[in-house]
C-alpha cells in the first residue's frame, strides 16, 4: 500500500498506526533519480514502512542559488516510487510507502520558526565555505523531519558525504535512537554521479562535467598506487594543476572521519571535488585507504 499525505497534521495521524512497525526514511528535496531510488530500495528491504519526504527546504539555499526554479516533479517522483513498489513484488505484502509531500512550507517551519541545528566544525569546510548556512538549513530541516517521523533508520546517499558525516554527528551529539545508514553513490554510464542538477547541464556542459569523476579516479589511482609519502607529492602536484582552472571550487583529499588534513594515523580519505560550470554546481567524492609501506 502507498499513501501521499501533504499536510502534518495527517501525518502525525498516519504515523501513529505504525508505532509498532520498524520505519525507515528517506529524506529528498524531490526530482528523484537513480540515486534517491537506491535509497528508498534498501529502506523498503529492511523495514515494514519506507517514508520518503518531498520536500524543497529553503533553509538550505543560499542568495542567488535556485531555489525558485529547482524542478518541483511530484507527480513524476510519485510514479517513480509507485514503479519501485510494484517490481520489488510488493503491492500484496504488508510493507508499506508513504510519500510526505508538505504542501507548504508553514507545514514544517510554523510561523516565527528560528531555531537553528548548527554544526560549524564540520560544516565551515568544503561546501560551506562557498554556501554559508546551507548545512544550518540542512541540518534543521533534517532534525525537524526527524521529530515528526520518528524513524528507526535513516537513508542518506554518500555522494553529499559532507552533508552525511553532519547528520551523523547531529544524531550522535543530541543521542537520537535513529540509525543512519550510508549507500553508496549511483553513477550513470560515463561515471557522473547522478543529481538533480545534472539537467541543468548543456551537452558541452555535460562533457565538461566528467572532468570531476575523472580527476577524482586519478588522485584515487595515485594513492592507491603509491606509500602516502610519495602519493602526497604527486597528489598536490595535480590538485594545483587543476585548481588553476577557476571552474574549480575545490579538489581537497581529507581524512574521512573528520574532514581534516590526513595526519599519521589516518587510513582512509575522501577525495572531495566541485567544479561549476555555467551556473551549475557538480559534487562528488571517492573514497580510498592510504598505504604507508
Amino acid at each position: 500500500m502507498i499513501e501521499i499525505l501533504r499536510t502534518t497534521k495527517q501525518f502525525e495521524i498516519f504515523r501513529k498506526i505504525y508505532d509498532e512497525k520498524s520505519v525507515g526514511f528517506v529524506p529528498t528535496m524531490g526530482n528523484l533519480h537513480k540515486g534517491h531510488l537506491s535509497l528508498a530500495k534498501e529502506s523498503l528491504r529492511n523495514n515494514d514502512l519506507t517514508i520518503v519526504s518531498i520536500f524543497v527546504n529553503p533553509k538550505q539555499f543560499c542568495p542567488g542559488e535556485d531555489y525558485e526554479k529547482y524542478p518541483r516533479t511530484l507527480g513524476e517522483d510519485t510514479a517513480q516510487l509507485k514503479e519501485l513498489f510494484r517490481s520489488e513484488n510488493l503491492m500484496n505484502s504488508e510493507k508499506r510507502l508513504a510519500i510526505f509531500a508538505p504542501e507548504s512550507i508553514l507545514e514544517i517551519y510554523s510561523p516565527g520558526f528560528s531555531t537553528v541545528i548548527s554544526l560549524p566544525m564540520l560544516s565551515n569546510k568544503l561546501c560551506g565555505l562557498n554556501r554559508p548556512g546551507h548545512f544550518d538549513g540542512v541540518s534543521t530541516v533534517v532534525f525537524s523531519l526527524f521529530s515528526l517521523v520518528r524513524p528507526h533508520k535513516a537513508y542518506f546517499g554518500q555522494k553529499d558525504y559532507q552533508q552525511y558525516l553532519i547528520i551523523k554527528k547531529m544524531i550522535e551529539d543530541l543521542r537520537l535512537n535513529i540509525q543512519i545508514v550510508p549507500m553508496p553513490i549511483k553513477r550513470d554510464n560515463d561515471d557522473l554521479a547522478y543529481s538533480s542538477r545534472n539537467q541543468y547541464l548543456s551537452k558541452e556542459e555535460r562533457i565538461d562535467a566528467l572532468e570531476l569523476p575523472r580527476t577524482l579516479s586519478e588522485i584515487k589511482n595515485i594513492i592507491k598506487t603509491n606509500i602516502w609519502p610519495v602519493a602526497k607529492v604527486k597528489m598536490d602536484a595535480l590538485v594545483n594543476e587543476k585548481l588553476a582552472n577557476k571552474k574549480w571550487e575545490y579538489l581537497k583529499v581529507l581524512d574521512l572521519v573528520n574532514l581534516e588534513e590526513p595526519q599519521e594515523g589516518t587510513y582512509t580519505v575522501g577525495i572531495f571535488g566541485s567544479l561549476k560550470l555555467g551556473n551549475t554546481r557538480l559534487i562528488d567524492n571517492k573514497l580510498v585507504e592510504i598505504k604507508y609501506a
